[in-house]
């Protein structure tokens, strides 16, 4: 049994050889992202042993003192953990629940859309936003929003002869500026691949449904949706795997003194431990950051496995 094992995976051996050999330019094109991964990606994961550490910029990572966990129980019995853990998981979640099923939703009625010119034009139209970058973004959302010279305070003083509230400066508010503000920016940018997986589905289950009678909803709800599910899953896996890395730049160009409560989040607190505070502390933000990956990471496993139990596909 060994020997008809090992005979097999020899062959086995001799057949990839060949595979590589006969493919060995797509082979080689390969090698420059894999450097690239392993020089960007994996090499400065070594750095990650200054969570453990009490580290400084005086004495080299392998030299620095050891202290186990002792940076993470200083984050977790600190008084900002509870504050950025419940910032972040309510902006996380709340910009996910709004966010992934809203681009499928515009995909599938602009697939559906009869005069295709206009759905075309729609289409430009909307992913445009997403090329606007963070700062002026927010510098929009400043100018639009501001509530005694933006649209949004003139439409106030206009119809009610007053000044109206600083909803920038209100706490409670922040996360639905954030939340739509992102929805109007990417929904367009996000549909595409939604709408490449449509375009994908065969003609003729619309053209046997229309036959059987279904109306443009019923072909919408039966032949589209459950021909995008499978596109539809994957992503909202890797979004789930990624729910704790919100956005720092957008987040803190839109703190201030009086929403800095409800907008602290992990990513701006690890910047101003680590870089923006007058005492940096570098094992502190570093311990912080692994803790944050480490939640994405177990949010990832969980999602793909119970993925895999209701619909049977997953990413890995």
């Amino acid at each position: 049994m060994n020997i008809k094992l090992k005979q097999k995976m020899t062959v086995h051996k001799i057949n990839l050889k060949k595979k590589i050999l006969a493919r060995w330019q797509i082979y080689l094109l390969l090698v420059f992202p894999l450097v690239y991964i392993i020089i960007f990606a994996y090499l400065p994961m070594t750095g990650l042993v200054i969570a453990f550490k009490d580290y400084s910029i005086t004495r080299d990572i392998f030299e620095s003192k050891w202290v186990g966990l002792e940076n993470f129980n200083k984050f977790f019995h600190s008084y900002k953990f509870w504050q950025v853990l419940k910032n972040t998981l309510i902006i996380s979640f709340y910009s996910l629940l709004v966010s992934f099923p809203i681009p499928v939703i515009f995909a599938l009625i602009l697939n559906a859309f009869p005069m295709k010119r206009y759905a075309k034009s729609i289409q430009t139209v909307t992913y445009v936003p997403h090329f606007i970058s963070t700062v002026i973004m927010v510098g929009l959302i400043a100018q639009l929003l501001n509530y005694r010279t933006g649209i949004y305070g003139s439409l106030y003083s206009f119809i009610t002869g007053g000044t109206a509230p600083n909803i920038l400066a209100s706490g409670p508010l922040f996360k639905h500026i954030y939340v739509w503000s992102g929805v109007w920016q990417n929904t367009g940018y996000n549909a595409i691949i939604y709408i490449a997986a449509l375009a994908g589905i065969d003609p003729c289950l619309h053209e046997a449904a229309m036959i059987d009678g279904a109306s443009r909803f019923q072909r919408i709800r039966y032949v589209d949706f459950p021909g995008i599910l499978p596109t539809a899953t994957i992503l909202l896996i890797l979004a789930a795997g990624n729910v704790m890395n919100i956005g720092y730049e957008k987040v803190l160009l839109m703190q201030n003194d009086l929403n800095i409560n409800y907008s602290e989040i992990i990513s701006t607190y690890v910047y101003k431990v680590g870089l923006a505070s007058g005492i940096t502390d570098f094992s502190l933000s570093t311990a912080i950051s692994l803790f944050n990956s480490v939640i994405n990471f177990l949010l990832l496993v969980s999602v793909n496995w119970l993925s895999k139990k209701i619909s049977g596909s997953g990413i890995f």
